[in-house]
This record gives C-alpha cells, structure tokens and sequence, in this order.
C-alpha cells in the first residue's frame, strides 16, 4: 500500500497507515433535533466500534435535480445547527461550501471543509477553502480520472495548506448510472493523501427518477467491503433512520440500525489490510 500523510480532523487522524475513520450522517440538515439526534446515535455506534467519527451533513443542496426539491435550512441557521452538534455532541464536523464566500464563516464550525464533486476544478472555491486553514475534502469529479486529481490537490497546496483529503463517489456510466472503478483507489493514493470512499453517493443514479436522483442502497455493504478491502483510509456514508422519509438521497442511504453490523465487518476488514506483513 502507498504511503500517505496523516491529516488531522479535530481528534480524527486520517491516513498514515491510522485506522479506518467513519464519516457519516444525513445528506441535509432537517431539522436541528434530526442531526443532533443522528449525530449522538452515529457516535455512539462508531465508539462502541473503535472507529474514529467526523459527522457529515449539508446546511445547503445547491445542486438538487429539481429546483422544488428541499435544499437546506441555508448557511446561517445550519451553520449554528452544526456548532451545537460539534460542541455538545463533541464530534467534528465535515459540510460542504458552493461558493468562495461560505469558506470562511463555515470554517468556523467546520473541521473539514468539503468540496462537491461537480465543483473539485474550481479554483476559486478550492483556494478559499484552503486558505481557512482547515482540512479540504476534493470529491473527484464523476468526470474525472483519477490521477488528474493531483491538479485540485495542488490547488489547496500551493496556499501552504497541506490539510487535504480525496475523495472516490463514482464515475460516470452512461446515462443514470455510475461505476466504482478499484484501481481507483491505489491511484489516488499514490498522490500521497488519505483516500475516502463515498459509498453511497457511488450508488446513486443521477437523475433516475423524475425529477428525483434514484439510487441502490441494497449494495451498500458489498461495495463498502470492496473499498476497505481496497485500502481506502476512510469511509462516507449517508445514514438515515428512516431513508423513505430522508428529504434528499433517500434510496441510497443507509439505514441507521444497519450500521453497527456494517462498521463491525468494515472494522475487521480494515485490519487485516493495515497488519504488518
């Protein structure tokens, strides 16, 4: 396996050759009381586990299918929605920016500032987010090789901020339709920063339904198997307690009472690929 540098995420340390770090959560903020309550209930899971935990979720969806879906409660309000979780759930938070002018207010809740995939070449966006000083996940784009991410990462780098995470969501197939590509994974890591697999956007179908992305969350758990077995350093995973109800991603997310059995298995797997040999 390639070496990579450890990134740190509060008390999370990515890559290095550290232990599988968990990233999870709903896609959107629904309600203040919905991602407190998802956010206890992951990190107690991830706890009884051993795995490290950043918690995940958007205070805006700019890039919805349909302009009628439910996008967020928007920056303001999500971003105290967030601060609360972090400080009274005591878990670091990842969310995502669309714009050069969210980096610096959310920055001040967020650990990890996440750039969408649909946005990993825009320069301006990845250098306000690089000049916050805090760790950047580049999701590569689902029209991207892999190896061409090495010209966002040094984006973010050349500001002197070396905090970067890659992320793997799927590349596109036809119409509808995305693949994971293992090969992928070395690739990236070769680039010398921690690799995270996003699982359950990869089973998303873009724009499958009217109006509506539809999505495979059957596959989760065998996906998921492959990517750790693959050597990724982290995982991401949109968990829900009820995904029927969940206001965006509902057919690829995970359930929440299936996580446990799930983090078990991916744990396992983990360290048997990390042993020394």
């Amino acid at each position: 396996m390639s070496r990579v540098r450890t990134v740190e995420i509060g008390p999370v340390q990515a890559g290095g050759g550290r232990q599988l770090v968990l990233i999870a959560g709903p896609c959107v903020i629904e309600s203040a009381g919905h991602a407190a309550a998802m956010a206890a209930a992951l990190r107690d899971i991830a706890r009884r586990r051993g795995v490290p935990f950043v918690f995940k979720a958007s205070y805006d969806k700019a890039n919805r299918t349909s302009i009628a879906s439910y996008r967020g409660p928007g920056l303001a309000e999500g971003l105290k929605i967030l601060g609360r979780i972090r400080d009274e759930v005591g878990v670091p938070i990842l969310t995502d920016i669309h714009e050069p002018g969210h980096a610096a207010p959310a920055a001040e809740v967020a650990d990890v500032l996440q750039i969408p995939a649909f946005l990993c070449r825009q320069t301006d966006l990845l250098l306000a987010a690089a000049a916050t000083g805090r760790a950047v996940n580049i999701k590569k784009g689902q029209f991207l090789a892999p190896e061409d991410l090495r010209h966002a990462i040094a984006k973010v780098t050349g500001t002197g901020n070396e905090r970067v995470l890659v992320t793997e969501r799927g590349t596109s197939f036809g119409y509808h339709d995305l693949v994971v590509d293992m090969r992928a994974f070395p690739v990236m890591r070769a680039l010398g920063y921690p690799v995270i697999f996003d699982v359950t956007h990869s089973l998303q179908r873009p724009g499958g339904g009217d109006g509506v992305t539809t999505g495979l969350a059957e596959h989760i758990e065998p996906l998921a198997s492959a990517g750790v077995a693959a050597g990724v350093d982290g995982v991401f995973l949109e968990v829900h307690d009820d995904p029927p109800r969940a206001r965006s991603d509902a057919q690829n997310a995970l359930r929440l009472d299936r996580l446990d059995a799930l983090l078990d298995r991916l744990a396992r797997l983990d360290a048997v690929v990390k042993a020394p040999r």
